[in-house]
């Protein structure tokens, strides 16, 4: 804690450092949930954790705010565990190892962690406060965000009277979101097939790219480890066996690691075209990857993929879209559609490609989804959808909105950014089950989150919190 304890606001990065010694992956917030709930009982505040670990807490409304109506402020506890390829780092036991860099809150070779673990920080400092202004209060703590929303997909609105939700999961300080994308996971996989391996083998390993949130990060134009490796396999597919492709970690992350290991029995004439399409494939990403390595080099391999497989999963690999597939015609640099081929590895004796899919559109959704469906079949390749979730459609009447549009001008002496984000939040599941609620989301400035590169502006979490502050004591 000693390099945070001087940071401002104390009163909010204290909660953060305490979150941060707690592992919380998706999957794994028990043991912080716990932490909220015993926080909670100390303060004699009511509290309600459910059957997903999602918590709520309770405050009343200091002096003169006792009958306003009441005010949730969301964020989600889980945090997307990725970290450097050289790193030690153990997210089951280990605390996240948080470094200032003058104005960046870091962590050493691994993600941060403030996406969103800010957002409770905020919440938990607002519960812990005596001098802060504001209306009753409940601090809704969602799990599993990042994985697929599966916390808010099961929350129920029984223990929530809040008409007013505000969202802190934006990483782009000075912008208001009042609308998302919607989107689909799906999983594609090839029964597998091999028989003895008969030549040398070698293997492809890609890495240095920068990965990044598939969703806001998408248009950036970012190298994809898994397409980048179906090229280099395609290049050479005349001369190789497939033994096996691997890559990406998470299915909202933009793959930054592959491997592929093949055999060949000429080498020496593959490793010519191999080199030459590396270098190739530098020069057109010198821009967006300047630190993407592509290495060969010896492997050991005991069996490699019938032919017709082998040659089947190249095909599919290469005809298979990526990245951004339409921009919005009603907002200018937002994406509309788009997907990620975000994991694929071998699991239960097939080879499963695992795919987002995301849009603010329904019928491009589904076109989208259709074309995957379709050339997984003529693949021989099986499909299955899963954790779809809905958009958050634009209100054009928003009482919070407008008011926190008010207090921004005063605060920042100019107009925030409206704005649609291409990714799902969860405001979007909420609309199901409050439908009447009126819903705004906004946060600090985050960058590279769900890489280890990850940072927040300690600056910006400051100007957030006074922001949030203010805000409250004007919804009276």
């Amino acid at each position: 804690m000693d390099n945070l304890s001087n940071l401002e606001p104390k009163e909010v990065f204290k909660w953060f450092y305490e979150l941060n010694q707690i592992p919380r992956s998706s999957g794994n917030e028990k043991a912080a949930t716990d932490f909220v709930l015993k926080f909670a009982e100390e303060r004699g505040l009511e509290a309600h954790r459910d059957e997903l670990l999602n918590v709520i807490v309770k405050k009343p409304g200091t002096v003169g705010y006792e009958k306003s109506e009441p005010v949730i402020i969301q964020g989600h506890i889980d945090m997307v565990c990725v970290k450097a390829d050289d790193s030690n780092h153990n997210f089951d036991t280990d605390p996240i190892e948080m470094i200032v860099d003058g104005d960046l809150l870091k962590a050493n070779k691994t993600t941060l962690g403030g996406d969103d673990g800010i957002a409770v920080a905020m919440g938990l400092a607002l519960l812990d406060s005596n001098d802060i202004p504001h209306p009753p209060l409940e601090i809704l703590i969602t799990t599993n965000e990042e994985t697929g929303m599966d916390g808010a997909m099961a929350l129920k609105a029984d223990y929530l009277t809040g008409k007013r939700l505000i969202n802190l999961d934006t990483e782009e300080e000075k912008e208001f979101l009042v609308s998302c994308s919607g989107g689909s996971n799906i999983d594609i996989s090839f029964d597998i097939e091999k028989e003895a391996a008969k030549d040398s083998a070698y293997k492809i390993v890609i890495s240095g790219l920068k990965g990044g949130h598939s969703g806001a990060e998408i248009i950036l134009q970012r190298a994809n480890a898994i397409k980048l490796e179906a090229r280099l396999l395609n290049s050479i597919r005349n001369s190789i066996r497939l033994a096996s492709i691997e890559g990406g970690i998470k299915h909202n992350a933009i793959p930054s690691n592959a491997t592929a290991k093949f055999t060949s029995s000429d080498f020496d004439k593959i490793k010519e075209t191999l080199n030459e399409l590396i270098d190739g494939l530098k020069e057109e990403y010198r821009v967006e990857e300047p630190g993407l390595k592509i290495e060969i080099s010896d492997c050991e391999i005991e069996e490699v993929y019938v032919e017709d497989l082998s040659n089947r999963i190249i095909d599919f690999l290469m005809m298979l879209p990526d990245g951004v597939q339409y921009m919005s015609k009603d907002i200018d640099g937002l994406v509309q559609t788009s997907l990620n081929n975000a994991i694929i590895g071998e699991k239960d004796s097939k080879l499963v490609l695992t795919t987002s899919v995301r849009s603010a559109s329904t019928t491009s959704l589904r076109e989208l989804l259709n074309v995957l469906t379709v050339i997984s079949q003529k693949s021989g390749a099986k499909t299955r959808e899963y954790a779809a979730y809905p958009a958050w459609q634009f209100d054009a009447h928003s009482p919070l909105r407008e008011k926190a549009i008010e207090v921004f001008e005063k605060q920042y002496g100019e107009e925030p950014k409206i704005n649609s984000i291409h990714a799902g939040l969860e405001c979007g599941l909420f609309k199901n089950i409050m439908p009447d609620t009126d819903m705004l989301s906004y946060g600090p400035q985050i960058r590279d989150a769900h890489t280890p590169l990850e940072n927040m502006s300690i600056s910006s979490v400051e100007r957030v919190w006074k922001f949030t502050k203010a805000l409250l004591g004007e919804l009276k």
